[in-house]
């Protein structure tokens, strides 16, 4: 027929609105795929730790990590009194041989319990090593605590030992030991030793970064 021009090829049918979006879809989510695979600390953007605390589960009283880590070795240091020494004692008469094993036992608690758990709820790797007299992991780190558990016991029986006799001197003499060796006051007396002995720790190696930094200095 005149006047019409005929068509050349076949003519592209556009794509439908559905097909359009969902081939959009596609394309969006294989995206977020490839930015959730390749994504790290360099290409990740900065988010607060506030914004980070509002998703975190938990209680919703917060506890202070100190807190947490005196009733830790308070709680620990009771129990190694409670089995070791108070459990044993029917069993074995010997004072001395009852010091020896509850000594023993403190380290071993330390190394094996106390100390893991530490590790296990710290915030960042190592972040709770300024609670731990012996920080290295390993075999090496048993009989490390077992001989500082041998001198937290020390100083805890010169403790005990200080307090009746200045009770005596104040009373006079007595039949009975005026403060025996219970768990609760045994842990308070152990978790306050420990803690002193981490401070001056602490001090003793500040001291000697200082000192360091000087002589590098001059």
């Amino acid at each position: 027929m005149a006047g019409r021009k005929r068509a050349s090829g076949r003519k592209q049918t556009p794509e439908k609105p559905e097909e359009q979006t969902l081939s959009e879809y596609y394309k969006l989510n294989t995206k977020a795929v490839e930015d959730l695979v390749t994504a790290d600390e360099t290409n990740s953007p900065k988010v607060s730790q506030a914004e980070l605390n509002r998703y975190r589960s938990g209680p919703k009283i917060k506890v202070a990590d100190w807190v947490k880590v005196i009733l830790l070795k308070w709680w620990f240091a009771g129990a190694c009194c409670f089995f070791f020494y108070w459990g044993l004692g029917v069993a074995i008469p010997s004072q001395e041989n009852l010091l020896l094993i509850l000594g023993a036992g403190l380290g071993f608690v330390m190394d094996l319990l106390e100390n893991n758990i530490l590790r296990y709820y710290a915030k960042t790797p190592g972040g709770n090593n300024r609670w731990m007299m012996v920080t290295r992991k390993g075999f090496a780190s048993l009989p490390l605590n077992i001989l500082y558990g041998y001198l937290l016991l020390f100083l805890v029986v010169l403790t005990y030992n200080g307090i009746n006799a200045g009770y005596i001197a104040l009373t006079g003499p007595t039949d009975t030991i005026p403060v025996g060796v219970e768990p609760i006051l045994f842990g308070l007396l152990v978790m306050g030793w420990d803690l002193l002995l981490l401070k001056m720790k602490r001090v003793l190696k500040s001291m000697v970064a200082d000192a360091k930094k000087q002589n590098g200095r001059g």
